[in-house]
């Protein structure tokens, strides 16, 4: 499946953060980065590199498709 070249980046952090009763700088934190990094992330202003999403993904328990995906290709 070819990527459209429009295509953003989207993710669900805040809600998993929220779901694991996790603050922005404990996640940051246990992650290895910034709070507003994290806060960047959350608001689709900073795209993780893949090592930052696997890190995140495992700190949070989640799958990474589970926290980031392609819009428009869910």
């Amino acid at each position: 499946m070819a990527t459209r070249p429009d295509a953003r980046l989207q993710n669900r952090l805040r809600v998993a953060r929220a779901e694991r009763d996790l603050s922005q700088d404990q996640l940051a934190r246990t992650a290895g980065v910034s709070r507003q990094t994290i806060s960047s992330i959350e608001t689709g202003q900073y795209c993780p590199s893949t090592l930052l999403a696997f890190r995140l993904a495992r700190v949070l328990g989640a799958p990474i498709d589970g926290l980031f995906w392609l819009e428009g290709e869910t």
